[in-house]
Order: structure tokens, then sequence, then C-alpha cells
């Protein structure tokens, strides 16, 4: 696999603005509401933080969940409302819809029975059911469907489709087709990932597609195209992979590969962050990397399906953080990129969306050419460095 520089590459080393968790917890999580950045925070706090955009001061603080907050996102149209709403789920059961303005819960979604640690969850298009995966229990790992109307107890329960920790679901968003927006997605550590059609009583009709990975799964996501939409997918062990729509494996890499010293200049990823759509793309997937020293980057891919296309690295925010970066969130409206590490501190970065592009065809067969066949450019490093200096041993803390 080789890296190249995408023409418009930079070292961004300042941040905009920077602020912490009061307590000094890890950032676990990171969205959008409005005029607000919204972070969850670890055990033992496990508090939900509004900050003001332009300001990056704390303004809110939501209780959060009684037990460690697990998936945190923001949806449109919950239950019907006419608003976005944070939508979070935690280890004590429950799916909560949150009502910023009085700063409580204005929908909560319980497990019936006996209490399920809930590690996953998102809402559909038009916010009439929400999804949840839970954690394996005995013999059996659930996907719960509620009608956020009627929260007190999930309408439909899936118990076949995964047989360990479900750690990804994700409605299918933005199709032309009304019964696409019914189609979810998930993943879990048993190394499979599956689309279930969430309107359907009957799970072994329900369940549409089903890749396996044989690797347990930390994340997954859709990459939305013009005329498919693909899946990718993250293991614990920092290997990434893209799915066709019928779940066929279409590249799996160990994202650290694509890394070399050159010109005094140095990347080395050892965990992938996230990865992320943008607003104004449909054609390439934003994969944001980490470094044990607390530097991000993004790469991009001319296909993520093709496992020989080049990958690009577009930027490198340097220095803001000290360890491992655990969340980002890319306001691509606005051109900001935000981080979130368990350093506890939350920094606001210049992002620029025409920084984000993926390598020419020139790039690429130049690349070819490079008897090398290496990479071109890394993060950053102090002019007096030593180049081949090893990298720190402090190991990165799984999610």
């Amino acid at each position: 696999m080789s890296l190249l520089e995408s023409p418009s590459f930079e070292t961004i080393a300042s941040a905009i603005k920077s602020t912490s968790h009061p307590d000094g917890s890890y950032v676990l999580a990171l969205t959008s509401l409005g005029d607000y950045y919204v972070s969850s925070a670890s055990a033992p706090s496990n508090a939900i933080h509004l900050f003001d955009k332009s300001s990056l001061q704390r303004v809110q603080t939501l209780k959060g969940h009684e037990i460690a907050t697990t998936a945190l996102r923001t949806v449109r149209g919950l239950g019907g409302s006419d608003r976005h709403m944070l939508l979070s789920a935690g280890k004590d059961g429950c799916v909560i819809g949150w009502d910023e303005r009085s700063g409580a819960p204005s929908i909560k979604m319980t497990t019936s029975g006996r209490s399920r640690t809930v590690l996953s969850c998102d809402a559909s298009h038009d916010g009439l059911t929400v999804a949840a995966g839970t954690d394996l229990q005995k013999e059996d790992a659930f996907i719960l469907y509620w009608d956020p109307r009627k929260p007190a107890v999930p309408f439909r329960v899936h118990g076949s489709t995964h047989s360990d920790d479900i750690t990804a679901v994700h409605f299918l968003k933005n199709s032309p087709s009304p019964t696409s927006g019914q189609i979810l997605l998930s993943a879990s550590t048993d190394g499979l990932v599956s689309t279930s059609n969430s309107a359907e009583d009957d799970e072994d009709e329900a369940v549409l597609n089903v890749g396996s990975w044989g690797c347990s799964i930390s994340q997954a996501g859709w990459i939305r195209g013009s005329s498919t939409n693909r899946v990718w997918a993250a293991s614990d062990m920092e290997t990434f992979s893209c799915w066709s729509n019928e779940l066929d494996m279409l590249q799996n890499c160990d994202i650290r590969h694509p890394s070399v010293h050159s010109y005094g200049r140095t990347w080395v990823t050892d965990y992938l962050i996230t990865c992320h759509n943008t607003n104004r793309s449909d054609s390439n997937l934003a994969v944001f990397v980490g470094s044990n020293e607390g530097d991000v980057a993004l790469l991009s891919s001319l296909d993520v399906a093709d496992s020989s296309a080049p990958w690009t690295i577009n930027s490198v925010w340097a220095k803001g953080h000290t360890g491992v970066v655990r969340s980002v969130l890319w306001d691509d409206n606005h051109e900001i990129l935000v981080t979130g590490g368990e350093d506890s501190k939350i920094n606001t970065w210049r992002c620029p969306i025409s920084g984000y592009s993926s390598v020419d065809k020139s790039a690429r067969d130049e690349s070819a050419m490079d008897s090398m066949g290496s990479a071109i450019f890394k993060r950053e490093r102090d002019d007096d460095m030593d180049i081949s200096e090893s990298e720190p041993d402090g190991k990165k803390i799984k999610r």
C-alpha cells in the first residue's frame, strides 16, 4: 500500500479554540447540535456536555446515564418532533432522547424485563423507529426496536442476527427509496456485518445480507454513493474494510501500513479513529487516524473498494493532544474539525473542505514509478529530531 501527498497537504499545528472536561474525564464521543458541540464523558462522570461553537465555552451539562454512556448522536424528528435532538445509549439499559432546553430526558426508552447493557443506537430518517444493540448476555445479543412515542417497551426484539456484542447500528438515510430507510446496518464483535429490514417482525425474514470478516468489529457505517451504497468497518486490530451493498468484502487492509519516514517528515498511523462522509462529496470517504502522541491525520483513497488504489494524506493536526484521540467530528458545513481525547481536551481546528481530495491519476502514475514504492508525506517532526528515533512504547488503550 502506498501513501501519497495531497496537492493541498498541510500540517496544522495551532488549534482555533481549546477546552477540557471539567472533571478530567476522557472525551468518548462528539456530535453537533445547533449552536453547540456536544461531548460525552467517561465514567465515573458519564455526563454529556454542551459547548458553544464560537467560544467553545461549556454552557450546559446533562446528567447522562447512571452507568457509562456508550453512544451519542444527533437525530432529527425523534418521535415526530420537528427538531434535532441528542440520542444517547448507556450501560444502564436505556436509550434517551434529550431536551437540552430543559436539561432533562424528553424520551426514555427502556428494556423490558432485566436490564441489558446498550452499546449502540440510531433513529430512522423519519424519527419513528429507534434501534439499539446490546452486549452479549449468556448466549444472546439483541437488536431492540422502539417506537419513541411508546418508549416503555421495545416493540420488536431480534436475538439471532449476532452472537456477540453489537457495537454499531446505523439506519440507511438520505435514500430516494422510501423502503431503503427501513434498512439497518449492524456490526458485532462476532465478526459479522449485517443488513436487516427493521420493519420485519420475523427475524429470519428480516436479515437481508451478512458479511463475515473473522475479526472483532468495533465500528461500521454506510458509505454514500451516487449509484449505490457501500459499507465500511473497522476492527479492534486497526484493520479497515470496505463492503458492497450486498456485503461482499471489497477491501481488507491494515490502516497502519501506509506509512514511512522521508525527507525529515514522518507520519505513522497507530490507530483508526473513525470515518466520515462529507456533506459535499459522495465519492470519497474521509478516514481519520491517530498517533499515540496525540496527532490526527485525514486519509482518503481514490476508491476504498480497490485494494490497489493508493491512499492520500490530506492534512495533519499536530500538537493538540497528549495521548490517544478518542473521537473526531468534522463540521464540514463550517470547515471545522473538533477533536477529543483521553487527555480530556476538546480542540477545534481549521479544516477546509478544499483540502480534502484524493490523489489524481498523474500522482498515481508517479507513485508506480517510485522504486521505493513508499509513501511521501508524514507527520511533521522538529528539524532537530532524529527521524530514525523509535516510536514511544506507550500502547493505545482499546476503545
